[in-house]
């Protein structure tokens, strides 16, 4: 059913700081995009099927710019250590298990089991190393109906050895092998390039990665500037460039070719935030991951300011939650100690903000996505919070924020749309 009216108390972003809201409204779907908002039903749509959630709260559909699917097997461990060493401790033993096909198979399915389930209808998804592990998550992605980005892993050092590709070229060659395979194979999900980071790929190997986008035409992913320890190991391995983001700058892969999406960018150099901002490179706000591996706060005040594109991931694993709600909670939390504690000139995000970042902003990266608007892609989630409050005598816009900060996309989703397809 691609075409629908959705009769419920709406919610969406009106602009960055502000929401548009409309108590027992008429949401329209037409062809699987927004047609828009109205108080009274059109006559024109009158004839349309009606889904009758009165009462019920509508909201945009989450998304997540950066999550990666083979860590959601062990979230909520290790989050006493740091980025560096949580990594050999617990991302890379477990991102090796991927090798076999069994694991890669039930861990994959409780991963989309559970993004199905949440608030979320758009991710950027990171898989592994492994090209026959990566297909199969896209394979399960494709069918569950939402809207994603998987990316192929590509690590040639700095890696244990049953992780670590055998090189530059081989590497390249199985990326190749996998884009050749899936390509046009979706209508639903995309390939995009992952270099894991810069400490893991070679110079030559980031040289062949350009040489594949080129050919293919898809957009990056990967990390920047997220913790101090890895900034510095970053000089160490590239000691020519003058600050991390250069690194992938030289050799194309950071806006210059394609649509880039970079995560965390919590260290960034006056430099390296210019640079994100003239290639159009958009940041992955991780709150969550940050405060749990003791990376530190991302100044997303300044990156707003400089109309720099932001929209928030959980990064599962080093963040605990795949809920999108968490993260905007704790997106303007950290704010605030960023504004108390470090920069009193930033001042904290509102909670309109957070939730722009969480749809709009982040949706910008799947073209018109997040929005309500017409003429935007239909993802919808409609969540039953009437047990959540007494008395009926909150606001739409009071509810929402109560919905967030109370955790409601976690057993609360009765419906949820994606391009106009009912995922729930």
């Amino acid at each position: 059913m691609d075409s629908f009216i959705i009769k419920g108390d709406i919610c969406w972003s009106k602009s960055k700081t502000e929401l548009n809201t409309v108590r027992d409204g008429y949401l329209i779907c037409e062809d699987g995009v927004c047609a828009g908002v109205f108080r009274y039903l059109p006559e024109k749509y009158a004839m349309l099927p009606m889904l009758d959630y009165s009462d019920k709260l509508v909201l945009p559909g989450m998304v997540d710019l950066h999550i990666h699917a083979p860590q959601y097997a062990f979230r909520g461990l290790g989050m006493d250590l740091e980025l560096l060493d949580w990594l050999k401790t617990y991302t890379f033993p477990e991102e090796a298990k991927y090798a076999e096909r069994e694991y890669a198979e039930k861990a994959y399915s409780i991963f989309v089991s559970r993004m199905i389930k949440s608030a979320t209808t758009r991710a950027v998804i990171f898989a592994t190393v492994h090209k026959d592990a990566t297909i199969l998550l896209m394979d399960k992605m494709e069918a569950s109906g939402l809207i994603s980005y998987v990316g192929k892993v590509n690590m040639d050092r700095d890696a244990p050895d049953d992780l670590r590709e055998p090189g530059a070229e081989a590497s390249a060659y199985d990326t190749f092998g996998w884009l050749n395979h899936i390509f046009g194979s979706y209508t639903r999900t995309k390939p995009i390039l992952t270099p894991r980071f810069l400490p893991s790929c070679s110079e030559t190997l980031l040289n062949e990665l350009h040489e594949v986008q080129r050919a293919y035409e898809i957009p990056i992913q990967s990390h920047l500037s997220e913790n101090p320890g890895e900034v510095e190991l970053v000089r160490r391995l590239f000691p020519k460039t003058a600050f991390y983001a250069q690194g992938y700058e030289q050799f194309g892969l950071f806006g210059n070719s394609g649509k880039t999406v970079m995560a965390h960018c919590v260290y960034c150099t006056p430099e390296e935030t210019e640079l994100i901002r003239k290639n159009g490179v958009y940041v992955a706000h991780c709150p969550s991951s940050n405060m749990n591996l003791a990376s530190g706060i991302a100044p997303v005040r300044k990156y707003l300011d400089m109309g720099i594109h932001v929209g928030l991931g959980s990064d599962v694993a080093a963040g605990e939650s795949e809920s999108v709600f968490r993260v905007i909670a704790n997106a303007v939390q950290v704010s605030k100690l960023y504004w108390r504690m470090a920069d009193d000139s930033c001042r904290p995000l509102c909670f309109e903000e957070a939730f722009w970042l969480a749809t709009r902003g982040g949706g910008e990266f799947f073209g018109k996505a997040g929005s309500f608007d017409p003429g935007y892609e239909f993802d919808a989630v409609v969540l039953d919070d009437r047990d959540l409050f007494i008395y009926n005598d909150l606001t739409v816009e009071q509810r929402v924020q109560r919905d967030v900060y109370l955790g409601a996309d976690i057993d609360r989703i009765c419906a949820k749309f994606a391009r106009g397809t009912r995922i729930i």
